[in-house]
């Protein structure tokens, strides 16, 4: 088993057609069951560095039903990963571990899971500093946990649990 290695990469305009592809294919195997889908994550963000992995959140109704969605999803080369710490959505990944080219994230919509992915995403789009300024934290985190890339996400929480909360925040105020 390859040991996955955080590589940060330059911003890919292609990372948008990507998901775009991505999202057809979802669409057409999971069809009406699909309430939402959007591209999230660092590669969602024009001109970030990003481990290039194309994130897709995809919301539906009843996150009981995604048992169900497993052979469709490995049809179009989605592997289902059961991860117990995450509680409100269900992970699959594309490609080998630790060589994966697409995380989807299945929840249900409008969740808190779905709405803080958006929110996060939304606040860098609109405020270039802070999404430079989360750019130097990951490639900072990067260096020093090239070859720990659980700690390299974890220690992005306490950033991204404080851009939410002011998204939440900034939303509420409008």
């Amino acid at each position: 088993m390859i040991k996955p290695i955080v590589n940060i990469s330059d911003y890919n305009p292609n990372w948008e057609k990507e998901f775009e592809y991505e999202k057809k294919r979802i669409l057409d195997v999971l069809g009406d069951k699909v309430v939402g889908i959007e591209h999230i994550g660092s590669t969602s963000i024009k001109g970030l560095e990003a481990k290039p992995i194309i994130d897709i959140i995809v919301g539906v109704q009843d996150l009981d039903e995604v048992s169900n969605f497993v052979s469709p999803l490995s049809e179009i080369e989605y592997e289902y990963v059961p991860k117990f710490e995450f509680k409100d959505r269900k992970f699959f990944r594309k490609g080998l571990w630790g060589q994966g080219t697409c995380h989807l994230h299945l929840c249900e919509f409008n969740s808190s899971e779905w709405i803080e992915k958006l929110l996060f995403r939304d606040y860098l789009r609109l405020h270039p500093e802070v999404a430079k300024e989360y750019a130097s934290l990951k490639k900072e985190l990067a260096t020093k946990y090239k070859f720990d890339r659980q700690t390299y996400t974890k220690k992005k929480e306490p950033f991204i649990k404080t851009i939410i909360e002011k998204a939440g925040k900034e939303i509420h105020t409008k």
